[in-house]
């Protein structure tokens, strides 16, 4: 049986289409689980994972309570063009090692801080969410030298009314009393309710810039975002509308374009 020219044209077309649409799904990168950009790295006594894109000056990375690299699936491909991305598993969190008996702030900045020179990095950009935003503050305070700026969204430095609601912080509570929650849930749950615990005068030790975003709907109080807005000695501030604590997956094109702004100006 012939087939006429138009017909194979399309048949190849259709063809090749459906290679190059298999080839794309088999190539789709899966961040916090991609054997070609990530490494570990002896820091304090733990493995920490990290991964690495793009090229450029060095802009870490730190995500959020429980979570993982996979949390920024939405920025990591924004700003691998312009940065040395390095995206990093927090303590006793994703690929991470860490002791489920012990955790704090403290450790998870002393750690970043510790990445940094084992790359040999003077300085880094900065971008943390949620507990990443908490750790990147006190990154600024104890090794001021390693931060050329720092982005920050639904960051607390108490953790009581004054920065959360009621509900949130006894929802931690009853996770942590749960018996059925694991070791290290209840150590990452147990930090939330207990820490951090940083004097308002403290943030005016960090000089670099920082631009502070919450959305008008966040799990952090907006009081309690402006407040920290208002104490540090050179901010910017930014709250997403019609946002909840996630922006930067609920809203990534409108979170990222502020996040490089801020960064490029």
């Amino acid at each position: 049986m012939k087939i006429n020219i138009k017909k194979r044209i399309c048949l190849f077309i259709f063809f090749a289409l459906f290679i190059a649409n298999v080839f794309a799904q088999s190539n789709t990168v899966k961040y916090g689980s991609n054997p070609l950009a990530g490494n570990y790295a002896q820091v304090n006594g733990i493995a920490l994972y990290y991964e690495t894109y793009g090229r450029g000056e060095p802009l870490i990375m730190l995500h959020g309570n429980g979570g993982s690299i996979e949390a920024f699936r939405n920025q990591i491909p924004f700003f691998e063009k312009k940065y040395r991305v390095i995206a990093i598993d927090s303590r006793l969190q994703g690929r991470s090692g860490g002791a489920a008996d012990t955790l704090s702030y403290n450790m998870m900045a002393a750690d970043f801080a510790g990445l940094l020179d084992v790359l040999h990095i003077d300085s880094a950009y900065v971008l943390g969410w949620s507990d990443g935003g908490n750790d990147g503050l006190i990154l600024a305070m104890n090794y001021p030298g390693k931060v050329k700026k720092l982005a920050i969204s639904g960051a607390n430095i108490v953790p009581d009314t004054t920065a959360m609601y009621a509900d949130d912080l006894k929802s931690m509570r009853e996770t942590v009393a749960n018996p059925a929650t694991s070791a290290k849930d209840k150590t990452l749950n147990r930090m939330m309710i207990y820490q951090p615990q940083i004097p308002y005068a403290a943030l005016k030790k960090i000089k670099c810039p920082v631009l502070v975003m919450a959305g008008d709907h966040d799990m952090i109080k907006p009081e309690h975002t402006l407040k920290i807005y208002q104490t540090l000695p050179n901010a910017y501030l930014c709250i997403f509308p019609d946002s909840h604590h996630n922006v930067c997956q609920q809203h990534p094109e409108l979170f990222n374009e502020t996040v490089l702004r801020f960064f490029d100006h």
